[in-house]
């Protein structure tokens, strides 16, 4: 199921945040990571889990890399210098992605679900939700590599971990929002957010526990999908006043 659309009948307000965190990730990757032509800016500011578990800059040589099927052989550039304090780049990985398309998902899941969880939350707590669910996904993903030693010289980049923290916190104010999807590619459907999210978080959950990789940070999407979940049940959010009213002899009160 591919989201394209939801609900927005529940947002309150102007959503700046939102917008700034688009144009800066998209603006990261133009101009910072020239399109995703220079892989040596994920090398060095990526968070790479054994830096983040010995708390020290890791530099490796370039390796060449031969394609089994095409026997093409390919530069797999090393772990470069870190510019800033290691652990500065759980901040920075959140900002970097591998590809257009890597990019491209992520922010269409930050339009679509971002804008009624800030209004929900407000900025400032939707910018620490953001923040804390990012860092919560590095963390599991580095536990995870530090568990089953794979990966641990792999830089790990992307939004994904954060972006999945709205996920939650949309799940947990949300739960009967209608999002609008796509089946078998072409097919719009409107199906409540319990379904959708819950289907999405049980993939994350199978493909992390299980081991699976594929050049996915799949605990990452977990660690940041419990935390925003935590978070928004934490918070709860701004309440609307009830709405009180008479008809017909018979009172009645509409509470959020």
């Amino acid at each position: 199921m591919f989201p394209i659309g939801d609900e927005n009948g529940r947002r309150r307000g102007s959503t700046p945040l939102v917008m700034a965190l688009l144009a800066l990730n998209v603006a990261a990757f133009l101009f910072l990571q020239q399109c995703g032509a220079d892989p040596r800016v994920a090398s060095s500011l990526g968070a790479v889990p054994q830096e983040l578990i010995e708390g020290r800059d890791i530099m490796t040589a370039d390796q060449r890399v031969a394609d089994p099927w095409t026997r093409r052989v390919y530069l797999v550039p090393g772990l470069g210098e870190t510019p800033v304090w290691v652990y500065l780049t759980v901040v920075t990985s959140m900002f970097l992605h591998g590809s257009l398309g890597h990019l491209f998902g992520n922010m269409l899941y930050l339009w679509i679900f971002g804008d009624n969880v800030e209004g929900r939350l407000g900025r400032t707590r939707f910018a620490l939700l953001y923040l804390l669910s990012g860092v919560a996904g590095v963390a599991a993903h580095v536990t995870q590599a530090a568990l089953t030693g794979r990966g641990l010289l792999t830089p790990m980049i992307g939004a994904s971990g954060a972006i999945s923290g709205i996920l939650g916190a949309y799940l947990a104010f949300f739960p009967r929002n209608r999002v609008y999807v796509l089946t078998f590619g072409f097919l719009p459907a409107g199906l409540p957010a319990l379904v959708v999210i819950g289907l999405w978080f049980a993939l994350q959950l199978v493909n992390g526990l299980g081991g699976a990789s594929g050049g996915v940070a799949w605990m990452a999407h977990v660690g940041g999908f419990v935390t925003g979940w935590l978070l928004a049940k934490v918070s709860g959010g701004p309440k609307k006043p009830p709405v009180s009213g008479a008809s017909d002899g018979v009172e009645w009160t509409i509470l959020e």
